[in-house]
């Protein structure tokens, strides 16, 4: 089964971190990603652009209409996600939890929906 791991961080504290606190949780996630790979979990994964540079669109009685940021105003934004592959749920939490974000922000473990085709 596949899952969506979402991660949510404070975007004002990332903001705050100093350049080499930045590159050593750069290295970290490096570090994981390469971990689920060889493990055979991973399916996709990247970081997200600031909620600065979001758009949110919205269609009403047929017109299409947009506004800059994100829809809501949170404490934690989502900041990137990873797409594995896990025989279970309690496997996908086991992922989630040495995700290194999840140590000051959350993950978000969501099945994936799939389709017939």
């Amino acid at each position: 089964m596949q899952y969506l791991l979402l991660i949510y961080r404070n975007e004002a504290e990332l903001s705050k971190m100093t350049p080499a606190d930045r590159q050593a949780m750069s290295a970290e996630y490096g570090t994981y990603t390469q971990a689920i790979v060889q493990s055979g979990h991973f399916k996709a994964g990247d970081g997200l652009q600031p909620t600065s540079t979001a758009t949110t669109v919205r269609v009403r009685d047929g017109k299409t209409m947009t506004t800059d940021g994100p829809f809501a105003e949170t404490r934690e934004q989502l900041g990137g996600y990873y797409l594995v592959e896990a025989k279970d749920l309690d496997t996908a939490i086991g992922l989630a939890a040495r995700i290194p974000g999840a140590r000051e922000g959350s993950i978000e473990i969501r099945p994936v929906m799939i389709y017939n085709k």
